[in-house]
């Protein structure tokens, strides 16, 4: 009975060892794959290998956080190539493996949650999905008044993204709220930033940006007026106003 119960354990250890081997083999050739850019199929080895390893391994951190890594890249590479549909299921995908994340690694990692939410409302915008888009920019809001937004999103961020006659489009939306004299000051919500593109399709150069504002006059009425702003030679700024719209009762 004891020789069978031997023969039984070092049956199982060698299983196990060999299962091990090829966990490390498949990471070692999808850090390859990382290295030599080819990131698709790198997230594809590295996503298997996340839902392979055990979460007592210590090489399901790494896993982990590489499939984050690849997933976030796609989905970047997506979005800024205006293939919304699969920048955001991407940016779920991301979502969630960062949330598996927090837990096992630093607070700088966890940070990535909000700007992840912040991709997918732009993919949604991009989507013309508008209330979804919006159900999304809530969350940012929600995190805003509790004071837990990581900096560089904690004053504004970016909603919606395309190209146009080639140049890149980015739009941002301050958390500022809207005061409550509406006819105290000139208020900025919202920022159309527009670049122009290098051979990449990247920024190259920021050409001018176009505010939508909420003007204030000594009428009942209040204006939206879309004002475009750019610098000339001598830098200073000069102001266009280029759309308004009067909305009547208030």
């Amino acid at each position: 009975m004891i020789k069978k119960l031997t023969f039984l354990a070092i049956i199982i250890l060698s299983f196990c060892a060999n299962a091990q081997k090829s966990l490390i083999s498949d990471f070692q050739k999808a850090d390859i794959l990382l290295k030599t850019n080819n990131i698709d199929s790198a997230y594809f080895k590295f996503k298997i290998l996340e839902q392979t390893i055990p979460k007592t391994d210590t090489l399901y951190k790494y896993s982990l956080w590489y499939y984050t890594l690849t997933t976030s890249q796609l989905e970047y590479e997506n979005r800024l190539n205006e293939k919304f549909d699969k920048s955001l299921k991407l940016g779920i995908e991301a979502l969630a493996a960062i949330e598996k994340g927090i837990p096992l690694f630093d607070a700088e990692f966890a940070k990535r949650k909000y700007f992840m939410i912040k991709n997918i409302v732009v993919s949604n915008f991009g989507l013309g999905d508008f209330n979804e888009g919006k159900k999304w920019k809530e969350k940012l809001y929600q995190t805003k008044e509790k004071k837990e937004l990581p900096e560089g999103l904690d004053e504004s961020f970016n909603f919606d993204f395309f190209r146009f006659e080639n140049k890149n489009i980015w739009a941002y939306e301050w958390f500022h709220p809207l005061p409550k004299d509406r006819f105290s000051s000139t208020f900025t919500k919202v920022v159309y930033y527009v670049y122009s593109t290098d051979e990449n399709g990247n920024d190259k150069d920021q050409l001018y940006r176009f505010h939508v504002l909420m003007f204030h006059g000594s009428n009942l009425n209040f204006d939206y007026v879309l004002t475009k702003k750019n610098r000339n030679r001598s830098k200073r700024i000069q102001r266009n106003t280029l759309y308004i719209h009067i909305q009547r009762g208030y």
